[in-house]
């Protein structure tokens, strides 16, 4: 161990230009134009496990963008740990936002400014470095390792669940390891052992069969964007209680010792709003802020378009109009089964005079692991001995959709031990990752392994 940490301390100049050298392929999975992009950020990542010594390193093709896979099984006896991150990034629009540029990553004030630093290059290659520090001392690694990285978490075809459920097999495991997640603060290390789920949909509304005069036709017709906006406002009401029908049925309640638990590591609201430049915090009426994040489900708007939005003005009557929403969901809530209730929602307050479409785009179940599961406190503890600290044991109000795929095709538990912070700006302009958790990621890899090697399986 001793000998991997002095190689990790000595080697981090170049690891930190290995991480750039990848920061700078624009692997963003929803474009289709930057296809090539995420397939090369895929061979980079493959021709690095390789590079370092671990085995059968490949680039795997899923039916829609690439994923990459390596192994070392030479631990009998010892746990199987799979190493989950992704290489794809997502877009960078607005670009006008940005100080500075996404796809040529900067360091300056302690942070790697750039896309896909915290959301999840950074954070996947702290294992991959943990790795070639412990293969390149000790030639060995203490417990059974399989790395699983893959292109699609941020867009694309949707096809890396169906290939994680078609080759269990390959990828079976005792745990998965992932470091995709944020602490409570820059001094509040913190492990995540439950996310939320989430259904996402698209609306789309239609009315007339061509653009309308509407002073020819105002009054005489349901204007779809009127239409779109009495939609939108039949969803919630203004306490924040979500109005669709059945929503909350298998809800579980909070007890009053997990709202104790969620009050132990909140921080003051006031602060949050003043961090966020917000006059205050908002949401359904009756729960604390970090309550409605962690244990409560969620209604968000994403997108709403038609009509004229151009310089000037113009008097039309669009034909069509239509907006993107997402619930994120709580344990014991099924994505399908809210697919159900909100077409059913749609269909029941969709005015007259037009009709509506609802897609449902993709899901993902609510994941939760036993706070006190032995891996989750062997992460507890390779945090402690590298943070000084040990770390809090939170929810996350955030979805990673895979985490359930794992846990239902692998029977594997998902131990969330990421590295980032909520003001990382991940999937906005200025995306940026600290480099002091960067290093101290690897570092703590490094012990991360050593305890996992000592779960009993």
């Amino acid at each position: 161990m001793e000998k991997a940490l002095a190689y990790a301390l000595e080697k981090r100049e170049r690891f930190l230009a290995d991480l750039i050298e990848l920061l700078k392929i624009q692997s963003v999975s929803a474009d289709p134009q930057r296809d090539a992009e995420v397939r090369r950020s895929a061979q980079w990542t493959a021709d690095f496990l390789a590079k370092i010594g671990m085995d059968n390193a490949a680039v795997l093709e899923t039916g829609g963008h690439p994923a990459v896979y390596a192994d070392w099984l030479h631990a009998p006896g010892k746990p199987t740990i799979l190493i989950y991150g992704h290489h794809d990034v997502q877009p960078e629009d607005p670009i006008d936002k940005w100080t500075t540029p996404p796809f040529d990553p900067v360091i300056s004030d302690g942070y790697i400014r750039g896309r896909g630093t915290s959301d999840d290059k950074a954070q996947y290659m702290t294992h991959l470095f943990a790795l070639e520090a412990l293969l390149k001392t000790n030639g060995t690694l203490p417990c059974n390792i399989k790395v699983f990285i893959e292109g699609e978490e941020e867009g694309g075809k949707g096809m890396t669940h169906d290939f994680v459920r078609d080759n269990a097999k390959m990828l079976a495991c005792d745990a998965v390891a992932i470091s995709d997640t944020s602490w409570m603060s820059p001094t509040r290390p913190s492990i995540v052992y439950a996310l939320r789920g989430i259904a996402y949909f698209e609306i789309n509304v239609q009315g007339p069969d061509r653009d309308l005069h509407s002073g020819v036709y105002g009054g005489m017709v349901q204007n779809p964007l009127n239409a779109v906006g009495k939609l939108i406002a039949s969803f919630q009401d203004a306490d924040g209680n979500i109005l669709v029908e059945g929503l909350y049925d298998d809800v579980v309640k909070l007890t009053a010792e997990e709202r104790a638990e969620f009050a132990s590591v909140q921080e003051p609201e006031d602060e949050i709003a003043a961090d966020l430049k917000v006059p205050q915090l908002w949401g359904e009426a009756g729960y604390t802020a970090v309550e409605r994040n962690w244990g409560r489900p969620s209604f968000d708007v994403h997108g709403i378009w038609g009509g004229f939005t151009g310089e000037g003005s113009k008097t039309v009557i669009a034909a069509e109009g239509g907006f993107k929403i997402s619930f994120r969901l709580v344990a014991n809530q099924e994505p399908e089964k809210i697919a159900k209730l909100v077409a059913a929602h749609v269909e029941k307050h969709c005015p007259p005079g037009v009709t509506a479409t609802t897609t449902y785009l993709h899901g993902g179940t609510p994941v939760m692991v036993p706070a006190d599961s032995a891996f989750i406190q062997a992460a507890a503890d390779a945090f402690e001995q590298t943070f000084g600290k040990r770390p809090a044991l939170v929810r996350e109000g955030a979805s990673i959709p895979i985490t359930a795929v794992f846990q239902e095709a692998l029977h594997a538990p998902a131990i969330l031990v990421g590295y980032g912070l909520n003001e990382d700006n991940i999937h906005s302009p200025d995306e940026k990752f600290k480099v002091d958790h960067f290093y101290g990621g690897i570092d703590c890899n490094l012990r991360l392994y050593e305890a996992f090697a000592k779960v009993k399986v």
